[in-house]
């Protein structure tokens, strides 16, 4: 097993270099502060990935590693790819009721999970458009209709909109309706809030996260719906308070044409990683990668969809802690080794991750498109949320349990008046080391945890414990001593589920143990970047790599698709799934 107790030589050599550094060579409190308050500025405007403030953080990370002396990796330091910037409607979207043209936005919008198409057809009014059958609620809408191929006219939300622990609430999600609809034939839905689920009848922001369910969905106002229904003595109103009271399917036909088309553009921005390497002293060893990152992205203004706790707040989301503090102690970190002679003999590599914040998009980029090989990675380093050390001085450090040793070492590693170290042993979780575990590299994941400022405007430079950053940047500077020069490769083991802990597609219910590629890489299916041993999906023959494209015959193109296919399960079921293999199609039988 590697050992990670400092020999006497080690510690006098750290003893030496540490007398023989000068000032240069500390991390002190005001260098942190000067990377912090520049990141966190009003001028960067919270680092949305693909904006100019994420830009501005990234030339300024870059020009800092580079004053340090590093090498750029990559085009210049940067590694570059293209995000979704937004996604907005198109020119071509309309909509003719009985031949009258009604006015795109302001009396219909398409969702943003629409698929980009046109249909013209009778409609349904499908009530909730729930098709529910458990022991204890049943409820189907499309029983007894004939709704393939035509529109669909639902209500949102659920019969119990006041009820926070509705029975229905599972069941309400618009897309999750969408799906529903999609599935059971119809040919497009019409989305419609009733006034106790929305009084004031607005309109929701397009989102850029929302993958298309494969028909047209289009969101129209009541003032449009009441039109559709006219000659059928009904109204959007009274229809609500009907199935609302008798919670009971009230599905029927609509004597109404509707002709629409409904078209989303998606525009790309640029964006880049950065990437700077110090080359390592032994001429052996420094083929070999220690890496060690952090992401710089933030949630810029804030706003819905965004992440943001303060939901109703649109202001600049600083981030200080999150995660300007971690790029801080990155830069501070390479800087000393940079200028501490005979402090790695293995090349380390220091990376500014972007789209942390959107599912793990620039981690997941770099081990998609590695500029060092992935196989000679020894280990990778993880900075997320390093700046509010508290007054029990407890620092979080996970992935101890993902190669021999890795705990001993960090043990080893911290000064027990300074530091209270609380290890777990799971590689993943929602930050970008998950990106590395899913490709068999140790991790490890260092943090000084949440706090009430974590994804509001109120995360500024001021609350950092600068004092306490420095105590931190001591102790990673060991562990990555350790690591860099330790001559045993570290081994790579399984510790914990390797499901995505994606802070944006986390749900509850059954799963089949996989890390689902959350980045919409493959189209027209989810890749499986990794397969947990003893779950499932792994005793059901499912391997990395695999693309799944159906669960029970019902296809799946995207992580939402697969999400909503794994709430319909339960627990026990025996479920198929089909897989792209290496270019051919298998089907697994896998039992839940």
């Amino acid at each position: 097993m590697r050992s990670f107790y400092l020999s006497i030589t080690t510690i006098l050599i750290l003893a030496l270099v540490s007398s023989c550094a000068g000032s240069r060579h500390l991390i002190s409190s005001g260098e942190l502060k000067e990377h912090i308050k520049y990141l966190s500025s009003d001028a960067l405007k919270g680092r949305l990935t693909g904006t100019a403030g994420d830009s501005l953080a990234a030339e300024y990370i870059r020009s800092e590693l580079r004053e340090y002396g590093l090498r750029p990796l990559g085009d210049n330091g940067f590694q570059r790819f293209k995000v979704t910037d937004k996604v907005f409607a198109g020119s071509l979207n309309n909509l003719l009721i009985n031949g009258k043209k009604y006015n795109h936005g302001t009396d219909f919008e398409p969702a943003s999970f629409s698929e980009n198409g046109s249909l013209s057809s009778t409609v349904i009014f499908g009530g909730y458009g729930f098709t529910i059958n458990s022991d204890s609620l049943k409820w189907d809408d499309y029983k007894g209709q004939e709704f393939k191929g035509k529109w669909i006219m639902i209500l949102r939300g659920d019969p119990e909109p006041d009820n926070s622990r509705s029975r229905y609430a599972s069941f309400s999600g618009d897309r999750d309706k969408a799906m529903v609809a999609k599935d059971l034939g119809a040919g497009g839905v019409l989305l419609v809030s009733g006034s106790n689920f929305d009084k004031e009848d607005k309109f929701d922001p397009l989102s850029k996260n929302d993958y298309s369910v494969g028909i047209p969905v289009i969101r129209i106002k009541r003032k449009v719906a009441d039109e559709i229904l006219q000659g059928t003595n009904s109204s959007i109103e009274s229809l609500e308070t009907r199935l609302n009271t008798s919670k009971a399917p009230a599905s029927f036909a609509v004597p109404a044409n509707i002709e629409a088309k409904a078209e989303l553009v998606a525009s790309k921005t640029n964006t880049r990683n950065v990437i700077m390497i110090l080359p390592g002293t032994d001429s052996l060893l420094k083929k070999e990668y220690v890496i060690v990152g952090a992401h710089f992205d933030h949630l810029g203004m804030g706003g819905p969809g965004s992440g943001s706790r303060a939901v109703d707040t649109i202001g600049i989301h600083h981030g200080a802690d999150d995660n300007a503090s971690g790029v801080s102690m990155v830069i501070e970190l390479a800087g000393k080794f940079a200028a501490t002679r005979n402090s790695h003999k293995r090349s380390i590599v220091f990376c500014a991750f972007t789209g942390e914040e959107l599912g793990l998009l620039g981690s997941k980029y770099f081990t998609d498109n590695p500029p060092v090989p992935l196989n000679r990675t020894d280990a990778m380093v993880n900075l997320d949320m390093v700046g509010r050390l508290k007054d029990n001085k407890e620092l979080s450090v996970g992935g101890v349990g993902t190669a021999a040793g890795l705990k001993e070492m960090v043990s080893a590693g911290a000064d027990t008046n300074l530091l209270k170290v609380v290890t777990s042993d799971e590689g993943s979780g929602p930050s970008d080391h998950s990106s590395f575990y899913s490709r068999n590299i140790p991790v490890l994941f260092i943090t000084t945890g949440a706090h009430a400022d974590y994804h509001t405007p109120s995360d500024t430079w001021d609350k950092i414990n600068f004092r306490g950053m420095v105590t931190v940047s001591d102790f990673v500077y060991r562990l990555i001593f350790n690591l860099s020069n330790d001559t045993a490769r570290l081994r790579f083991r399984e510790a914990g589920p390797r499901e995505s802990s994606s802070r944006n597609y986390r749900r509850k219910g059954v799963t089949l143990g996989i890390m689902p590629d959350v980045t919409g890489a493959s189209k027209n299916g989810l890749r499986v970047d990794a397969v947990t041993p003893g779950r499932p999906a792994a005793l059901g023959g499912m391997k990395k790599n695999d693309i799944i494209v159906a669960i029970n015959g019902k296809p799946v193109n995207n992580i939402q698709d697969y999400m909503f296919r794994m709430g319909q399960l339960k627990h026990g079921e025996r479920i198929t799934v089909d897989v792209i293999r290496n270019g051919r199609k298998e089907v697994l039988i896998i039992e839940l």
